[in-house]
């Protein structure tokens, strides 16, 4: 968010969400009944095998998606292979992964982009397609609205655990299940219902992506943590050190921006 203030802001009659607040996508309208909605995500492995993570990388750049309200319609590759490390397979099964995503998710892959780096990184950059009065933002909630969260929280903690061998055998299924899951129906009953904002969790945490819709609505989230979906012991895990680097920029971020009760038990 630093970054963005200083970068210059673009102006269009037709741009319609650009990085003013924060949003999960961009959207530009083409034509009086139809936008597309672009969005790109990429990350280092969270999980051991390749196929898997092709399908985690391209599941949560379709989120991105899914949340503005549009349905996917072609993505491209975005790839960092640290050739002469890695056997060559693995790219080719990452790759089939997150093209196995993208076709569950009736979209089609179109090309992508590679360079060698010392670490593998993979992800995509998604292109969808949105009616300009249907666009569903972070912003805009209103007094007395619920908040609804499709998945339970703490695939990064478990996935952290996991780099150091200390991740239950059930919660790390339970997190791959979880990432693996693609927010499609989800989109679809939300496009059916008064929906007012709609974020997609992800780099920046719950606290993270509230703090962009409160800010952005003018109005304050209040979260009640005994009734927070977690994952499988992701809380146990947390209380015993196995916080990502984001966890804790993002505790560092929003050290006086949030108001916790004492009660809630905090991680290391």
């Amino acid at each position: 968010m630093q970054v963005l203030h200083g970068l210059p802001k673009f102006e269009d009659a037709d741009l319609i969400v650009g990085t003013e607040t924060a949003d999960d996508a961009g959207v530009y309208r083409v034509r009086a009944d139809l936008a597309v909605v672009n969005s790109v995500d990429f990350f280092p492995p969270i999980v051991d095998d390749p196929h898997t993570f092709g399908q985690v990388a391209a599941a949560n750049a379709l989120g991105d998606i899914y949340a503005m309200g549009a349905e996917p319609k072609t993505a491209l590759n975005i790839v960092c292979f640290p050739k002469g490390k890695l056997d060559i397979q693995v790219l080719n099964d990452m790759l089939n992964g997150g093209a196995e995503k993208i076709r569950e998710a009736g979209a089609v892959v179109v090309g992508g982009h590679s360079i060698i780096d010392d670490e593998l990184k993979y992800g995509m950059a998604i292109t969808g397609v949105v009616h300009p009065d249907r666009v569903i933002r972070n912003v805009g909630v209103q007094e007395g609205d619920a908040l609804i969260l499709t998945k339970p929280l703490g695939t990064g903690i478990i996935a952290n655990a996991l780099k150091k061998d200390k991740a239950p055998r059930e919660s790390v299924q339970a997190a791959t299940f979880s990432m693996l899951a693609r927010n499609k129906t989800a989109a679809k009953i939300m496009r059916n219902h008064p929906v007012h904002a709609c974020s997609d969790v992800t780099g920046y945490g719950l606290l993270g992506h509230a703090l962009e819709m409160a800010s952005g609505s003018s109005v304050t989230l209040i979260l009640e943590a005994a009734k927070l979906p977690v994952l499988h012991r992701a809380a146990r895990l947390a209380e015993k050190g196995y916080l990502t680097g984001g966890c804790k920029r993002n505790r560092a971020y929003l050290k006086d921006k949030v108001s916790i009760e004492k009660s809630v038990r905090e991680g290391k």
